[in-house]
């Protein structure tokens, strides 16, 4: 009975009530989102938006959207320094306090993601996730996801991918409201904020971990 449940909430209660909480959010927060865009636009230039293609659920491709939080600073060749060279205060401020993260409620609308989720990650990872961990996008992304209320990006990939796949396996009303809860609390305290660029890229974390595995066969056969 409970797993019924559970499997009515996931496929039809969940993303009616995504739509409402989101519409509601946008409605309550439009002011907050107005000032934040002013400010980016004063402080970053344009776009305000920053617009960026993730997978979804079952990979398929849509735009997510995010309040800019870094410059568009060049080198004397110019190339584009790396994400941690053009982050400003201003953009660590947004981070920090998750204002960056707002536009995505409009994707919410849409359809594009869920409040809570795994949380959408690079194109580029795609062909690195073990067979595990391509079920991350069984569901629908989210804004905030049970890696994010454990850690964020502060923990490593392994045991990131591993939350992402526990939420999947227990989805229920009672969890997303925990997850939720748990955000905000962690929102307010502005925890596990990680720079970026301090944990590196998950397709050359895994290429890092498979040559690694690779030496230690090669190793125990000698």
């Amino acid at each position: 009975m409970q797993k019924h449940k559970k499997e009515i909430y996931k496929k039809y209660i969940k993303r009616c009530l995504d739509f409402v909480l989101a519409l509601t959010a946008l409605v309550v927060l439009s002011p907050v989102m107005l000032i934040t865009a002013i400010l980016v636009r004063i402080k970053l230039g344009s776009p305000v938006l920053f617009r960026q293609q993730r997978p979804g659920k079952d990979e398929k491709i849509f735009d997510m959207y995010k309040f800019r939080s870094m410059s568009n600073a060049k080198d004397e060749n110019g190339k584009m320094l790396p994400d941690e060279k053009r982050l400003t205060s201003f953009g660590r401020k947004l981070r920090a306090t998750s204002l960056d993260e707002l536009p995505e409620l409009i994707n919410i609308i849409r359809g594009d993601m869920s409040i809570v989720g795994p949380r959408p990650l690079a194109i580029a990872y795609l062909p690195y996730y073990s067979d595990a961990e391509k079920h991350r996008h069984d569901v629908l992304p989210g804004l905030t996801g049970l890696a994010q209320v454990n850690g964020r990006t502060a923990l490593n990939w392994d045991k990131r991918l591993e939350y992402d796949i526990e939420y999947i396996k227990h989805i229920s009303l009672k969890l997303d409201i925990k997850i939720i809860c748990l955000t905000i609390k962690k929102v307010f305290a502005k925890t596990d904020i990680v720079e970026p660029g301090s944990q590196g890229d998950f397709h050359t974390y895994r290429i890092c971990q498979l040559k690694e595995n690779e030496l230690n066969a090669a190793g125990n056969r000698e």
